[in-house]
């Protein structure tokens, strides 16, 4: 009895028609659409973009060159060189990020002691000639620069949810 009940329903293609049926409901549905470049979707405080590194309000870099991101950076996309200065403290001389090799985790933003490097909200960045891919210290401390206040903003929000 069974295998007629299954024969029947392969004859009249039931799932086929249920499927259609579904299509069809989507399809009559009215769309959302976002005209990207003129409306922007909203972004999490939490989201992770483009690095930048921070600076004290003394003008002062936070890094210390401890190379815990370095280490806990699992794509490897992370170099640091240091040295150390004059008054014994170590700063890096070289920190580069490699924009194709970064996987965007946020663990260096966890591992960072001194909340030296953090993962802003810029998502709109591009590529014209080849090497600009790579985030060197300069480049990292002017984005750190201007967004700063963008990024307190977020810190604190982030506060709220650890």
């Amino acid at each position: 009895m069974e295998t007629i009940r299954q024969y029947v329903k392969s004859l009249l293609l039931l799932e086929m028609l249920k499927g259609l049926r579904l299509t069809f409901v989507y399809m009559t549905k009215r769309k959302f659409t976002v005209q990207y470049p003129e409306q922007k979707t909203p972004k999490s405080p939490r989201f992770r973009g483009l690095h930048a590194l921070r600076r004290y309000p003394n003008g002062e870099e936070r890094c210390i060159a401890c190379k815990l991101c370095e280490a806990v950076c699992p794509a490897l996309a992370i170099t640091i060189d240091s040295e150390k200065r004059a008054d014994g403290s170590r700063r890096t001389t070289r920190y580069d990020i490699d924009l194709f090799k970064c996987i965007f985790c946020g663990f260096c933003e966890e591992s960072c002691p001194v909340d030296s490097i953090v993962e802003t909200r810029v998502h709109e960045y591009h590529f014209e000639k080849r090497g600009e891919n790579i985030m060197t210290k300069d480049k990292l401390l002017a984005l750190g620069d201007s967004l700063e206040s963008e990024i307190a903003e977020d810190r604190l929000a982030d506060s709220l949810y650890r």
